[in-house]
């Protein structure tokens, strides 16, 4: 575990504070007149997804989180969880609250592999790929001359997600969608 200066507190990096891990999400360093220098940054916590604003200040240093990464499984989403398994130890199996993952989880279809990151050997969050493809359950009909709405409507993927494509996508095809915003990007293959 890295000790790091106030400088050195930048984003995506993981760090301890108050002894629970925290992502950083940005880090501004600024001046006031006369004063010493200040790190503004929003850190989220990786277990509850809360997001906080912290100023660690010239003489402040913090650690560097003790994060392992994982391969694993989805599995599947029942009854507010969501639940996952080793990818070399399928008997590994462990669940994440639905709250704290569905942003992400409803991404993924089953037997996706995943990167779970560990705290102290335990399973704290998961880290999926930035573009996922996806193929479309239920589209309704292109109807000629409904461009007002920008041509576009909203279809139902094979995760249970809504997401809005162009008109002519339809039921059966692929499309590649991007998880940070969940925008669709392009229709990977046709039906």
């Amino acid at each position: 575990m890295a000790v790091l200066s106030y400088n050195e507190i930048l984003p995506k990096t993981i760090i301890d504070y108050n002894n629970e891990p925290y992502e950083v999400l940005s880090s501004h360093i600024f001046r006031m007149q006369q004063r010493k220098p200040v790190n503004q940054t929003k850190l989220r916590h990786l277990v509850s997804g809360k997001v906080m604003e912290i100023s660690f200040h010239q003489n402040e240093t913090v650690t560097e989180a003790d994060i392992d990464r994982i391969q694993a499984k989805y599995l599947y989403t029942n009854r507010g969880e969501s639940w996952f398994a080793e990818e070399n130890n399928p008997k590994n199996r462990f669940s994440f609250p639905d709250e704290v993952v569905h942003e992400k989880v409803q991404w993924l279809a089953p037997n996706t592999v995943v990167e779970v990151l560990t705290y102290e050997e335990k399973p704290m969050t998961i880290k999926i790929p930035v573009k996922v493809d996806l193929e479309v359950k239920d589209a309704p009909p292109a109807v000629k001359g409904n461009t007002v709405s920008g041509g576009t409507k909203l279809v139902e993927l094979s995760t249970g997600a809504k997401v809005d494509v162009p008109l002519f996508i339809n039921t059966g095809d692929i499309v590649r969608i991007n998880t940070d915003d969940g925008l669709y990007t392009e229709r990977v293959e046709k039906a």
